[in-house]
């Protein structure tokens, strides 16, 4: 049996030089580490372009015609967007603050959704203005409130109805949305009324239906599920939104586990198609899949201590990467210029010395990775965490007064800074004298 590869959930192209060192975009980490700092996202730009290219193509070979756009919640960084909006994608947004930045990195209005369960009448107003390609109305209050913003403008507001299918995936109850109970859309029972109104208004114009599932799938059937139960509902409609929700793999335990981007966009058109026919448009909005595996989170090793546990104490943590602690979320972690083998040759586990690589914030909770496989881990060393390019910078926060990392960009053996670090003196410019 065949040693598992190390580098199984590393961007794009990575690899070893000849002394071992890790490689990402053709830059050493450890010097990219040196140069810009840690913590910092590293970012491989030939992973977010090939991604992109598979899922476009994907769809052009199974469903021409139909409509991608990134979830931009996964990633909203300017440089991120306007890579993909450079790949063709369209953009999924859930606020006016997202949309903003949507506009700002290049995105038409007429790629653009706009999402988002509980929209402001101010949120609502910006994407009648700006001509965005679909509103996605999620409440009965909030089709009345775009009606009268859509009227009052002159305008007429196409519009993607959002429909909870009751449909569970397997992944982790806080990224769930497909169930009775969740938060998002109109629930089965509420439906048609929903769609009454909204043909009720000349401000409106009804183009289809849109669900999400939930987010981190791998398994695939949970779709055509999910559009048997919305099938009914979609008499008269031309177009639709089947959400995203293909997830990557964070271990290299689950990478046999993902489904390919193929595989994935061949499964949602088939259910469509017989079920609905050829007569629907299909646009779709992958997030992580899209980002994830593409960035890479560099730290500093701070100190080593040892009680019941190794603790790996590391210049970041739940600042920079919240999701092992909102959602239990799981990683790997290396010493950039000495990975611990995982297996032998026969595939048998290589023993060595778990560590738990944790943060510096003042929470018992901040803990990055519970259970790494790390080569004599000392002060100084830079460790890497991969597959952050999703959810990491985007939800990355200032704790502890801990400014934000930087952004690097690498391709080709050269990195460049696309958002800088954040200083100290701007934890408090905002304040009012």
């Amino acid at each position: 049996m065949a040693a598992a590869d190390p580098l199984a959930v590393y961007p794009l192209g990575s690899a070893f030089d000849e002394e071992g060192r890790l490689l990402l975009g053709g830059c050493r980490a450890t010097d990219l580490a040196r140069e810009h700092g840690t913590p910092a996202y590293v970012v491989v730009e030939d992973d977010l372009r090939a991604q992109a290219r598979a899922y476009r193509e994907a769809f052009d070979r199974h469903a021409p015609g139909s409509h991608v756009s990134f979830a931009s919640k996964a990633n909203p960084c300017t440089a991120v967007l306007r890579v993909l909006e450079q790949e063709g994608l369209g953009c999924d947004v859930a606020s006016g603050g997202e949309l903003a930045l949507a506009l700002h990195a290049g995105f038409a209005p007429d790629r653009i959704h706009v999402h988002g369960n509980a929209k402001s009448e101010a949120e609502l107003a910006a994407a009648v203005e700006a001509g965005v390609r679909h509103v996605v109305l999620d409440g009965l209050d909030e089709i009345e409130r775009l009606a009268r913003v859509a009227a009052e403008r002159g305008r007429v507001q196409p519009v993607l109805l959002r429909i909870t299918p009751d449909v569970r995936g397997d992944t982790h109850d806080g990224i769930s949305t497909g169930q009775a109970e969740s938060k998002f859309g109109f629930g089965m029972d509420d439906a048609r009324v929903a769609l009454d109104r909204v043909r009720g208004h000349a401000g409106l114009r009804l183009d289809g239906l849109h669900f999400h599932v939930g987010s981190q799938l791998l398994e695939l059937d949970v779709f055509r599920r999910a559009v048997r139960a919305v099938a009914p509902l979609m008499d008269g409609l031309g177009e639709l939104n089947l959400g995203g929700g293909l997830g990557v793999a964070y271990t290299a335990d689950q990478v046999a586990q993902l489904p390919s981007v193929d595989a994935y966009v061949r499964e949602k058109v088939a259910a469509v198609r017989d079920l609905l026919g050829d007569r629907v448009r299909i646009g779709d909005e992958p997030g992580r899949s899209l980002v994830g595996r593409a960035g890479v989170t560099l730290y500093t090793v701070q100190t080593v201590k040892r009680n019941v546990v190794t603790w790996v104490g590391v210049d970041g943590g739940m600042a920079d990467n919240l999701r092992p602690m909102l959602y239990g979320a799981r990683y790997e972690a290396q010493i950039a210029d000495r990975f611990a083998p995982r297996t032998a040759a026969d595939g048998t586990l290589v023993p060595g010395a778990h560590a738990r690589v944790t943060g510096k914030h003042c929470e018992s909770s901040d803990v990055v990775v519970a259970d790494a496989l790390l080569d004599a881990p000392r002060a100084g060393d830079v460790l890497v965490t991969p597959v952050t390019g999703a959810y990491g910078y985007a939800m990355s926060n200032t704790y502890n007064g801990v400014p934000r990392p930087p952004v690097v960009f690498v391709g080709g053996g050269r990195s460049r800074v696309v958002v800088r670090r954040e200083r100290v003196d701007e934890l408090w410019a905002r304040d009012v004298d």
